[in-house]
């Protein structure tokens, strides 16, 4: 998000109208002739769309990545349940305890990376499409 004073300079630079000058040779300026068109850029894609919003994009959630992550929070897991229980409980329990966060930690930890995916994707203008349910089975009475 640009600050006050970007906003304001970039909405200065829009008031201002500039008139373009070539310098020939001699050192005269030559006005622009109004018939050349400006240069137009080609249909940017959603991709380059986002980022040119300033948007950063979100990878769709992967187990891999929620792995990466549990690697990196499971020893400031069992750093902070030693400092909190130190006194009162023996490795066994630290230990357990640990496990029990990371089993909690790794599926909220991917439920967030879908729902982060999800935002982004409706940010872009992109929505996922809805899952296809294939129509149950009735039950054969037997």
């Amino acid at each position: 998000m640009p600050t006050r004073k970007q906003r304001r300079r970039r909405q200065k630079g829009r008031r201002h109208e500039y008139e373009y000058v070539y310098v020939d040779d001699d050192g005269q300026e030559v006005e622009v002739e109004e018939d050349e068109p400006a240069p137009k850029a080609a249909p940017a894609s959603k991709a380059k769309t986002a980022k040119a919003a300033g948007i950063r994009p979100v990878p769709p959630p992967s187990w891999q990545r929620v792995l990466k992550r549990a690697a990196i929070f499971v020893p400031l897991f069992g750093v902070v349940v030693w400092f909190l229980l130190r006194d009162s409980s023996s490795p066994q329990q630290i230990i357990v305890q640990v496990v029990v966060l990371t089993l909690i930690f790794m599926p909220f930890s991917y439920f967030l990376d879908g729902l982060m995916y999800r935002q982004y994707r409706k940010r872009i203008g992109d929505p996922i499409p809805p899952r296809e349910r294939t129509p149950r089975q009735p039950k054969a009475k037997g």
